[in-house]
């Protein structure tokens, strides 16, 4: 017999975790054909009885292995979700049309072709959003009978994911329209795609920065052979921010600033040596510089949207010595400049009918 402890009891170390309701998702097309998926489960390591136990979450890894096992068990890399089979190669022969691109944009429309060939039940279009704004929009074309919102959370995911490995960073997502009424596990969405995350759209639109469209392809294929061992559920682990000591280290950061204490000051705190910290973000896929990083970004994008605090203020606020410094990083987080970000809102905003912009979680 399984035993649902070796899941829902404390991990010896913090580990990226994945909410039951991803694993139910992903199993959607199995328990609506009568199948069991206990094997399955027991199989990535996972304990059948928690399947149903929405506060259990699942480290990332198992879940990529179950993604795996299940492909390998079904013969389609869909999930049995859609009217035709995704047969095993599909994410393969993906990354393959897409490694040659020069940029990201063309990545990106080189995808929306290849998937419009074998995926009929949504379709993917790459367009201009608004002020600078690129929007990547999913379609249902046909409707889907079992596991639709997974379906809607996979092809993201996929195609982010996919994204982000192929620029050899994250992929900010400045905003997400999702097709269906806010899932229980909804709160993962701040962690996988972006805090400003809306439902009941009519399609599903992630917007970002149109200027990341011209990030250059820093893969070849050398490195994509290496990606593609384990794939396609390795995508399942890349750019994860769902991390215990991430989120702990990113508290802290928050709590002190404007002062920002150095990676033995936090260690301190958490009563960790730097090196055992330091061991722990490597782990969990992330560092010190990038944990400051990101908070610095995420903070600067909703000052630039909620408030209309000088630049110069929100640049001491967040640590910066000068606001040259401020606008530096803010270039290379998302490729326009502060002013040019604040501008860019204030003209939505004025544009009839526009509505308000999503408050930063």
């Amino acid at each position: 017999m399984s035993n649902p402890d070796k899941i829902a009891s404390p991990l010896p170390r913090p580990r990226a975790t994945v909410a039951m309701g991803f694993v139910q998702g992903m199993l959607a097309g199995v328990t609506a054909r009568g199948g069991d998926a206990g094997p399955l489960l027991e199989r990535a390591g996972i304990g059948r009885e928690v399947l149903h136990r929405p506060d259990v979450r699942v480290p990332v890894e198992r879940y990529a292995a179950l993604y795996n096992l299940l492909i390998a068990e079904l013969g389609d890399e869909g999930f049995a979700l859609f009217s035709t089979p995704l047969p095993p190669g599909t994410f393969e022969f993906l990354c393959r049309s897409v490694i040659s691109a020069p940029t990201l944009g063309e990545a990106l429309q080189r995808s929306t072709r290849f998937l419009g060939l074998v995926l009929h039940d949504l379709s993917v279009h790459l367009e201009s959003g608004s002020a600078g704004q690129a929007l990547l929009r999913i379609r249902e074309e046909r409707p889907l009978a079992v596991g639709r919102v997974f379906a809607f959370e996979w092809l993201l995911r996929l195609l982010h994911g996919l994204a982000s490995w192929l620029a050899g960073r994250s992929i900010v997502l400045e905003r997400v329209q999702f097709p269906y009424p806010r899932p229980a596990h909804a709160d993962d969405y701040a962690l996988i795609y972006t805090a400003q995350s809306d439902f009941a759209a009519d399609s599903l639109a992630a917007r970002f920065s149109a200027t990341l469209l011209d990030l250059p392809i820093r893969r070849d294929e050398a490195a994509l052979a290496s990606f593609l061992e384990g794939s396609p559920g390795k995508i399942t682990t890349l750019y994860r921010r769902d991390r215990e000591m991430v989120l702990r280290v990113r508290d802290i950061l928050r709590a002190a600033l404007p002062e920002l204490p150095d990676l033995d000051g936090v260690a301190r705190q958490l009563n960790l040596s730097p090196r055992t910290l330091h061991r722990r973000l490597e782990e969990e896929g992330s560092s010190f510089r990038a944990i400051k990083d990101a908070l610095r970004r995420d903070l600067a994008l909703s000052r630039l949207t909620k408030t209309s605090q000088p630049l110069g203020q929100i640049a001491a606020d967040l640590g910066f010595a000068d606001p040259s410094a401020f606008f530096r990083a803010f270039v290379s987080w998302t490729g326009t400049s502060p002013s040019q970000y604040r501008k860019r809102l204030r003209a939505q905003k004025e544009r009839p009918g526009n509505g308000q912009e999503p408050s930063q979680a």
